[in-house]
């Protein structure tokens, strides 16, 4: 089975994914990509709910091969009505 690597890219920031998994196929991969962006999003928001300005969050797949796939999730907070 193919091993891919998810690295993580939050702006400009990128973690790589040093151990990556075994799938067997590029359904299995976007499904585990969009899960584990789905996670850290989440987690990004319940540790700082009040974020301001835009917010750019992805998974950047790969194989030995080289790119495979990117998922991406941006998000932006605008205010409109001031207290």
């Amino acid at each position: 089975m193919p091993r891919y690597y998810f690295d993580l890219r939050d702006s400009d920031e990128v973690v790589p994914d040093e151990e990556g998994l075994e799938l067997p196929g590029l359904l299995a991969v976007h499904a585990e990509a969009a899960k584990s962006l789905a996670d850290i999003v989440r987690e990004a928001v319940h540790s700082d709910p009040l974020v301001r300005g835009r917010r750019d969050l992805a998974i950047d797949v790969r194989n030995d091969a080289g790119p495979v796939m990117q998922v991406r999730f941006i998000f932006e907070l605008v205010t409109v009505l001031r207290q």
